[in-house]
């Protein structure tokens, strides 16, 4: 007699299994706690998987944002809302622009106030991600910094960016680019400085 019958015989004794039950009906009783601890230990392992992106996607994704940075850089209105669908949405600290002419527009205006130079938009390491199954949309998030120079001297500035890019025919668009400006931290008060010897 095999270990597992001896098994299976001391579990029909001991929790009084009528002897009409089939061996195969307590051998699968057997193995559902063995099943269950299998999935207890397979779950965190699938929780730790990292998002590793489509390399072709991310080439996409970042020759996008290059040929971006590219128009910043050159200070070109027209090319800048190339990138964007006819649709899209520019949300930036200023607020929301609608639309590709509008995102011209109002790059147009903003150049002739300010220059940009020194643009950088890096693409995080886990992006892009699909959205929908299919391949036709993604989002994507990372970092910029830029130099602008203006009437009273130039300042660098830097954040983060997330957008929605839409696949139109062989390229991608950009549907949706939301920007922020972080914040240089705060200057450290020196310990003679208070409101009251200001």
């Amino acid at each position: 007699m095999s270990n597992f019958d001896t098994l299976v015989g001391f579990i029909t004794d001991e929790f009084q299994v009528p002897k009409t039950c089939h061996k195969k009906t307590v051998k699968t009783l057997l193995l559902l706690p063995l099943i269950g601890l299998a999935i207890g230990f397979a779950l965190p392992t699938f929780g730790q998987q990292t998002n590793n992106p489509d390399l072709k996607l991310r080439e996409r994704v970042v020759s996008r944002f290059k040929a971006l940075t590219d128009a910043l850089d050159k200070n070109d209105a027209a090319a800048m809302a190339a990138c964007f669908t006819e649709d899209a949405a520019l949300i930036t600290h200023y607020g929301r622009l609608g639309g590709r002419q509008a995102i011209e527009q109002w790059y147009a205006e903003l150049f002739k106030e300010v220059q940009s130079s020194n643009n950088l938009i890096t693409v995080d390491e886990d992006s892009p991600h699909a959205l929908g199954t299919a391949g036709n949309e993604l989002w994507a998030t990372g970092k910029w910094s830029q130099t602008l120079k203006g009437q009273t001297g130039s300042t660098e500035v830097k954040g983060t960016w997330s957008s929605i890019d839409n696949r139109e025919g062989d390229d991608w668009k950009i549907q949706m680019l939301t920007t922020n400006v972080t914040s240089a931290p705060a200057a450290t008060p020196s310990p003679r400085a208070s409101p009251s010897n200001q």
